[in-house]
């Protein structure tokens, strides 16, 4: 199968494309250092740094496969945890409608879109249906998965949605979920190195051999990896990090270390959470904003720890500033979750 990947970022879903056998051939992404990142990791692929309204044509060469466009406009205006922006008026939630542009000029075999869950709830669930119309229409039928990561070897509690779409024959089902025990924090991260707030040295070696099949899957033959910065906070942000067990958030931390905050009712409860070591993670999303505690450690994650949680493999890596660095993990689909979603469209083409 040929993929066409929209709104790209760094390129997981791309990841997850090349594991299940697919050819990635374009992916178009409008921020400068994810697109960085992207060519970076997948020199083969035309990678195109321009704004998706920009796109008037797509040429992927002789089609002597089924093609598969797949993508996931940005979604923070979707997100439950966003709600100051979780509505029609945000600009930024009708680029769905640029990606439906790209889907009829295309007319792919397949399309896979994917967004935060909260899409089917915003606006009363406005957008989903005018998503799900307008395939229909293009002559697609199509079906909802709600798909948690964690279900498909990732080391996250991540609930993603995804609608897949197909021209002819039925639409598969979803991909039956991992029989195996789910992959802990530690089981992911342990091997790598021992780190201390502020780290700023980007290439070392591991500190000890991998602590599971999915650690080893992920390092390879390699006998070091790079991205390992982690955000220098403040002393009194560290101390605060003391306070939090694992699995505890900013409740565990002392009235009087918060009295920067102006109401600490309203505080998230994911903000100072520290992470389970024998537990899969919580949800890798803008880890730096909600200060993510290491499950071990008195700091942040590194952008490879958070890369880890995500299913990058080892040889992925990131470019740009630690903040670049730190989105492009944040705002990816897990690299394993896309594989499986991808496995499943394949089998569904097969059995056509």
């Amino acid at each position: 199968m040929i993929g066409v990947d929209l709104f790209s970022g760094a390129g997981g879903m791309s990841i997850g494309a090349l594991w299940a056998g697919i050819d990635v051939r374009l992916a178009i992404e409008a921020d400068k250092y994810a697109a960085e990142t992207y060519s970076k990791n997948h020199r083969s692929v035309d990678v195109q740094n321009t704004r998706i309204q920009t796109v008037r044509s797509v040429d992927l060469g002789p089609r002597t496969s089924p093609v598969v466009l797949f993508g996931g406009p940005p979604c923070q205006g979707f997100s439950t945890s966003n709600q100051r922006t979780r509505s029609a008026d945000n600009q930024a939630n009708w680029l769905f409608r640029e990606y439906l542009r790209i889907v009829h000029q295309v007319s792919p075999e397949w399309i896979v879109f994917e967004n935060v869950k909260g899409i089917l709830e915003t606006e009363g669930g406005m957008f989903i249906r005018q998503i799900s119309t307008s395939l229909k229409r293009a002559g697609y039928n199509v079906a909802q998965w709600v798909l948690n990561a964690a279900d498909y070897g990732v080391p996250q509690r991540r609930s993603r949605l995804f609608i897949v779409g197909c021209r002819a024959g039925r639409v598969p089902s979803p991909p039956p979920r991992s029989r195996r025990p789910s992959v802990t924090v530690w089981e992911a991260i342990g091997d790598l190195p021992l780190l201390r707030n502020g780290a700023a040295i980007d290439r070392l070696p591991y500190r000890r051999d991998p602590l599971s099949a999915y650690a080893q899957r992920l390092r390879g033959s390699n006998a070091q990896s790079a991205n390992h910065l982690v955000t220098k906070n403040m002393p009194c942000i560290l101390e605060r990090y003391a306070h939090v067990p694992q699995g505890g958030n900013w409740s565990s931390i002392p009235k009087g270390l918060m009295s920067n905050y102006e109401d600490l009712e309203r505080c998230h409860t994911g903000i100072y959470r520290r992470l389970r070591a024998h537990e899969p993670s919580v949800v890798i999303g803008n880890f730096r904003k909600n200060m993510l505690i290491h499950p071990t450690q008195n700091r942040g994650l590194s952008v490879r720890e958070a890369a880890r949680l995500q299913s990058f493999p080892d040889w992925f890596e990131f470019t740009g500033s630690i903040g670049f660095q730190q989105q492009q993990v944040g705002n990816a689909v897990p690299p394993l979750l896309a594989k499986a979603v991808f496995l499943a469209v394949r089998r569904a083409q097969q059995r056509a």
